[in-house]
């Protein structure tokens, strides 16, 4: 069973890693070698954590590492293209008799 509503990943970074740091958004973005607009973005679930943001939050920050990241993104864009399924127009294969 999936999980229901997952945060955005970049929820989770805000609140628990650059919060406990003290980090400000412009002092991170610094960090990770983004413009402060980009981080923004991604603090804010308007932004995609990429595999190359995920790379630089795992080369900046350590732990977790960079596949964490992903499929924290991975699990929130797939919960969010399941609430509108209904709207995706497929035709199922079914299995032949032999």
């Amino acid at each position: 069973m999936g999980m229901h509503n997952p945060a955005h990943p970049g929820e989770i970074l805000k609140k628990l890693v650059l919060a406990p740091l003290g980090l400000t958004v412009t002092e991170a973005a610094g960090h990770l070698g983004v413009s402060r607009k980009t981080l923004s973005k991604v603090l804010n679930g308007r932004g995609t954590v990429t595999p190359e943001m995920a790379l630089r939050i795992e080369m900046t920050f350590g732990k977790p590492d960079a596949a964490h990241w992903l499929r924290l993104q991975n699990a929130y864009d797939l919960w969010h293209a399941r609430q509108h399924s209904r709207m995706i127009d497929v035709l199922p294969i079914t299995a032949h008799a032999v």
